[in-house]
């Protein structure tokens, strides 16, 4: 039997539900819950601040409601008009400043309901979107942007945007509810269509990644759809394909998991939209759309098995792919400071802590950004990682760049230990209804503790990956960290150790609900051994494996390294 959420969206003539009315509706600053889970594909999620929760409760008021608003911006790249109208919008309508996310995007926290509608044509004005960066479909497209020297990522990066603007739903509500669109009525409503989609859209979110070797910024295993790119002779002549990542799990269940993707062979650029549309179209109609927690590709590959799935692709392709060519990848981290890319232009990797760009003591982030977009001729770019690249600078503007950016205090990744330039938290309390710990508020603490360990241990530069994420659904890809911590409640986390440092391994449960003495303790230990026992070059998670702290993975996805 289909899950309550399939009839909320076979009933929701594409999308619209009641979201109009409850948006009209000022006596709450909610909006119905079924109307909640239409909101997604818009672009929103409705929360309230847990912190005042119980206070509120105890005053017989209703939860402080408000909304979470994600833009669709694929590849992360953004003009500087961009950022100064997403900055706006945040000093006018949003909490907590300017978020940026583990998939390359904007969100801003704390929008009331009497302003999501303006705020999202805020969004639309500046050439952007929301529709589908959330919900049962193919989300934000990734895709790596620390630009090197090669025309080719440019390409890659087009065919992430071209996939993005495809893949979107073709429903007309998103227009008439934010945009003020023409309704649809009478014979248009009633042959109106979801060509790609149908009426209840995917069983659970879809995600897709593009990659460029040899980095993998993006960590490309962990989507549904990996695709790697494949450069030849400084031509793009392809993707590797990938199916089946996905990093969410639930504690206790052991019928959930993170996996990564398998790859399934070779696809030339002209064929790439009609393979998206075929992975996004076999999901549609095999994944399992009774039980949600079971509903990602991944658990449809394991269920049918990877041989079958991947013939049903060719056949609904029409065509074999070709064999998986060679690649390799070096590392998932982002490359702070300068690069040069091609056309002698120049790239600016700048860390952003957690993604968070507020004006504090510490720094000046949304001021020194805002002045920078004002005088900036290139472009700027979003990494998974949570930070920011100042794109696209001609060799004469540098010194001007690097001037504001060290007055604002922005070049903290110049001073920055080796786990701090490797680090990533997801948002979790108090806005994430599903976070069962702290994460990002977490974050800076547990790095001083962490520092303090590595640093007695002469490791303070050793670059090592920290990820935290509140709950085990995994947004900061927690699962491919050498050092993770996975919320189980107030202050109690599962300790993971082990992956790699290209993206390729995941990590294993250590030490399971245990508070941060414990954690400390262990790590501190482990640190002490990795001092003296590491082989020169080693990472962290490879170490735990040679030295047998950790047990050999059960299993490697196929990879294809030269």
């Amino acid at each position: 039997m289909p899950s309550h959420l399939e009839h909320i969206k076979s009933e929701s003539r594409l999308l619209r539900g009641t979201i109009a009315e409850g948006l009209a509706d000022t006596v709450t600053g909610a909006i119905a819950e079924s109307d909640t889970k239409l909101l997604k594909f818009h672009g929103s999620y409705m929360q309230d601040d847990r912190d005042i929760r119980d206070e509120r409760r105890r005053q017989k008021l209703e939860p402080a409601y408000a909304f979470m608003l994600r833009a669709r911006l694929p590849g992360g790249v953004m003009t500087p008009a961009q950022w100064l109208a997403f900055d706006e919008l945040a000093s006018n309508y949003a909490s907590s400043g300017l978020r940026i996310t583990t998939r390359q995007t904007f969100q801003w926290h704390g929008i009331l309901k009497k302003n999501l509608k303006a705020s999202i044509a805020a969004i639309n004005a500046a050439a952007a979107s929301t529709i589908a960066a959330c919900g049962d479909v193919n989300r934000n497209v990734i895709c790596n942007t620390n630009p090197i020297e090669s025309e080719a990522h440019e390409k890659a990066y087009a065919w992430a945007a071209r996939l993005s603007e495809h893949l979107k739903p073709k429903t007309r509500a998103y227009h008439e509810f934010w945009l003020d669109g023409e309704k649809l009525v009478g014979e248009e409503a009633a042959n109106e269509q979801e060509p790609l989609y149908g009426p209840t859209y995917l069983p659970r979110k879809f995600k897709i990644g593009v990659a460029i070797p040899p980095l993998n910024d993006i960590d490309v295993y962990s989507q549904d759809l990996a695709l790697i790119a494949i450069i030849e002779n400084g031509e793009l002549v392809g993707f590797n394909v990938g199916i089946g990542g996905g990093m969410g799990a639930t504690h206790g269940d052991p019928a959930t998991y993170p996996r990564l993707a398998d790859i399934i062979g070779f696809v030339r650029p002209e064929n790439l939209v009609v393979l998206a549309e075929t992975v996004i179209g076999v999901q549609r109609d095999w994944g399992d759309r009774e039980e949600r927690k079971h509903a990602r590709l991944k658990y449809t590959v394991d269920t049918y098995g990877l041989d079958a799935t991947k013939a049903e692709i060719e056949k609904r392709l029409g065509f074999a792919l070709e064999p998986a060519r060679a690649f390799h990848f070096d590392h998932n981290g982002d490359r702070y400071g300068w690069v040069k890319g091609h056309a002698g232009r120049w790239h600016l990797t700048l860390q952003v802590e957690s993604g968070r760009l507020l004006d504090t003591e510490a720094h000046t982030w949304l001021s020194g950004m805002r002045e920078l977009a004002h005088i900036h001729t290139g472009d700027i770019r979003l990494t998974c990682n949570q930070n920011l690249i100042i794109a696209n600078v001609a060799a004469e503007d540098r010194d001007t760049i690097d001037e504001l950016v060290a007055r604002h205090h922005m070049d903290g990744y110049k001073r920055y230990s080796g786990i701090r330039q490797h680090s990533i938290a997801c948002v979790a309390l108090p806005t994430c209804g599903l976070a069962m710990a702290e994460s990002e508020r977490y974050l800076p603490s547990l790095l001083l503790k962490l520092e303090t360990l590595l640093d007695r241990h002469g490791l303070i530069d050793a670059p090592i990956l920290l990820r935290l994420s509140g709950c085990p659904n995994g947004c900061s890809r927690p699962y491919l960290a050498e050092i993770a911590l996975v919320g189980r409640a107030p202050g109690r986390y599962d300790l993971r150790l082990g992956a790699d440092f290209q993206g390729q391994r995941l990590n294993q449960a250590y030490r399971e609900n245990v508070d941060e003495a414990v954690i400390l303790e262990v790590l501190d230990g482990l640190f002490g051994r990795y001092a003296a026992e590491r082989n020169a070059g080693e990472y962290f998670g490879d170490f735990l494996l040679r030295v047998g702290v950790l047990s050999e993975p059960r299993k490697i996805p196929l990879k294809v390294n030269a």
